[in-house]
């Protein structure tokens, strides 16, 4: 797409946002590497499937956009606003994020494998079954995010402890303590932990403890090894 028509699509969107006439932007499949997006309104755009290799959309306002499987690979969001964003399927892999406001944007099996996320604002973001392996993490905040099933593999989480949202109870990890509701243990203890024995201390806890004890590992180690590994 040349800068003439995108241009036209983004002032037609505007327009469109102030109820002043205009036309919703439909930039669905569209050819956008390497555009040049700084600081564009795309709220509530419709981006599913869009080709944004190497864009440039620091500061960009992508509120309530539709980014479903859109091709984000090494584009630069820094700054940028993806609060409530659809980003299911998309591809983020090293993307960069950086102090990115992704509250509550929905990243279902998301591509972040590398991904540049320090002081970015995942709270209450779902990354169900989302590849977050080797992103960096630091400072991010993770408060109420839903991380079921995301790979953490090598990630970098250096900050002083993650919070994170599993099913009906929030968990703070440290990377040699772990608290569960208003249960404090030693990471010790929850190695040792044992379906059995998460099921005799409440009801329903041996499936919780299959289906979340190695999400809370993984995300003690990788705080212990991001504070050496700080990039």
């Amino acid at each position: 797409m040349n800068k003439v028509e995108l241009n036209k699509i983004l002032e037609l969107h505007r327009k469109w946002l102030t109820k002043d006439d205009g036309e919703r932007a439909d930039l669905s499949d569209a050819d956008l590497i390497e555009a040049n997006l700084r600081n564009a309104d795309l709220r509530k755009a419709n981006l599913r499937n869009a080709d944004l290799r190497n864009a440039d959309l620091r500061g960009a306002d992508l509120r309530n956009a539709d980014l479903r499987e859109a091709n984000l690979r090494n584009a630069d969001l820094r700054g940028a606003d993806l609060s409530y964003a659809n980003l299911r399927y998309a591809n983020l892999r090293n993307a960069d994020l950086r102090n990115a406001d992704l509250i509550e944007a929905i990243l279902i099996e998301a591509n972040l494998r590398g991904a540049n996320l320090i002081e970015a604002d995942l709270s209450y973001a779902n990354l169900r079954d989302a590849d977050l392996s080797d992103a960096n993490l630091r400072y991010a905040n993770l408060s109420g995010a839903n991380l079921r099933w995301a790979d953490l593999s090598d990630a970098n989480l250096p900050h002083t402890f993650a919070r994170l949202q599993l099913a009906e109870y929030t968990c703070d990890i440290w990377s040699d303590k772990i608290r569960v509701g208003c249960k404090l243990q030693d990471l010790k203890w929850w190695q040792d932990l044992t379906e059995e024995q998460a099921e005799a201390i409440a009801i329903g806890g041996g499936n919780w403890i299959k289906r979340y004890k190695p999400i809370i590992l993984a995300t003690a180690e990788a705080i212990k090894k991001g504070g050496v590994n700080e990039q």
